[in-house]
């Protein structure tokens, strides 16, 4: 008899048992940083290319400056964005996304495109929630 836990057979059996279930995962600080709503919205727009913060700022409607950077900094520590700082005044840093990074985002970009194209139905599937 083996003294180690049996492996799942499959990588959807690994999640079904799942880390992300279990609290101290790490992998649900990766989750929380690819899936919040400005971590979406810094991956799909560095897949369009390297970008200046204020332009991802611009890009990026209704983010404050704080949420930005925080999402960046989480996405950089995560390995999926990369941050270049020249040293020139007044400062001067580009985003763009890690091989890691473009794989990741083009995850969230098939899901971005399922909301996109099924909006008409979830915002009719409100109404008929929302209404008695």
């Amino acid at each position: 008899m083996s003294v180690f836990p049996a492996q799942p057979d499959s990588l959807s059996q690994r999640l079904d048992q799942g880390d992300l279930f279990a609290q101290p995962c790490p992998s649900r600080d990766i989750l929380k940083h690819v899936c919040s709503r400005w971590g979406v919205l810094c991956l799909l727009s560095l897949r369009q290319g390297t970008h200046r913060f204020s332009e991802l700022r611009r890009k990026i409607g209704g983010v404050s400056e704080k949420m930005l950077a925080q999402s960046l900094q989480a996405l950089a520590d995560d390995g999926f964005v990369l941050r270049v700082s020249y040293p020139v005044v007044p400062p001067f840093v580009e985003y763009s996304l890690t091989p890691l990074g473009e794989e990741v985002a083009e995850h969230v970009a098939t899901l971005a495109n399922w909301i996109e194209v099924n909006l008409p139905r979830v915002l009719e599937a409100r109404t008929h929630v929302s209404t008695p």
